[in-house]
């Protein structure tokens, strides 16, 4: 089974000092990564930019796009980061997430929920990564229907596989999975004790989910938000796409120095080959 399992915001992540510059985490996160790599778990992993680098495009059923550009307020609701694992259970994927240093100096909080395709996105294959472009993660917040299971219908499957076709022909699309709800999923809570707390889904607060993402490759913030203004409307209601963007290495400055860049690249190769 494959799980994608966030790690939720907080105000220091949401912060405009930009990522974490310490470099005894960094360390840690990455021996985690090369740990979950050399058991053939991890697939993917990203962190995320502020949402104040961000933007939301609300789609109403009249069918309207409003661009709403970040800071988004409501911390509780947004990720800070995510990686895509591939385990036998939820149980096991629970187990690696206990042993994964804490992302934050503060009490904070890792989201496990189970990978299917419901929105009819289809897995890809990682680009090569081109140095004038960007990565954006871009984001289907939940809605009720897509807390109750309740699939797409055929019109809207084959819109979203031609969409998808579409971008990936431009070289946009680097993955993109729909996510089952929240009640076959579970959360875990890191406090500053050093506790992990197993909290079972569902989750009631649904405009604090996701129903799945995209990972896209472009030139810009303005260019990811023209790609999302011609999606298909996710839902038959009111909803929102959220997109943020992925930090790069360079983002973090001195505190990952050349060996840590080293160890990072080990790992990204050796999760792509888990996908191959």
């Amino acid at each position: 089974m494959r799980f994608m399992v966030m790690v939720r915001a907080t105000k220091e992540s949401e912060s405009e000092t930009g990522p974490v510059s310490d470099e005894k985490l960094l360390r840690e996160m990455l021996e985690f990564n090369g740990e979950l790599a050399r058991a053939g778990v991890m697939l993917a992993g990203e962190g995320l930019h502020p949402s104040s680098k961000g933007a939301r495009v609300r789609f109403a059923t009249d069918g309207s796009r409003t661009v709403v550009d970040g800071p988004f307020a409501e911390t509780k609701e947004l990720i800070a980061g995510y990686w895509l694992w591939q385990v036998e259970s939820l149980e096991e994927c629970v187990e690696w997430v206990r042993r994964s240093p804490a992302p934050f100096a503060t009490d904070c909080e890792i989201e496990i929920r189970p990978v299917g395709c419901g929105s009819g996105a289809a897995r890809w294959e990682t680009f090569a990564e081109r140095n004038d472009e960007m990565r954006f993660m871009v984001i289907v917040k939940a809605t009720k229907d897509s807390e109750a299971g309740t699939p797409p219908d055929e019109k809207l499957m084959a819109a979203m596989g031609n969409f998808n076709e579409e971008l990936v022909k431009a070289g946009v699309m680097l993955a993109g999975e729909g996510l089952h709800p929240s009640s076959k999923g579970a959360r875990v809570r890191f406090a500053t004790d050093g506790s992990r707390t197993v909290v079972d889904g569902p989750f009631a607060e649904t405009k604090e989910l996701i129903a799945g993402y995209w990972l896209w490759q472009v030139k810009s913030l303005e260019e990811c938000i023209e790609w999302v203004r011609r999606c298909p409307a996710p839902f038959a209601t009111d909803c929102e796409i959220e997109i943020r963007q992925v930090y790069e290495a360079e983002d973090f400055g001195e505190a990952f120095t050349p060996e840590l860049r080293e160890q990072e690249e080990r790992v990204r190769q050796m999760a792509a080959k888990l996908q191959a």
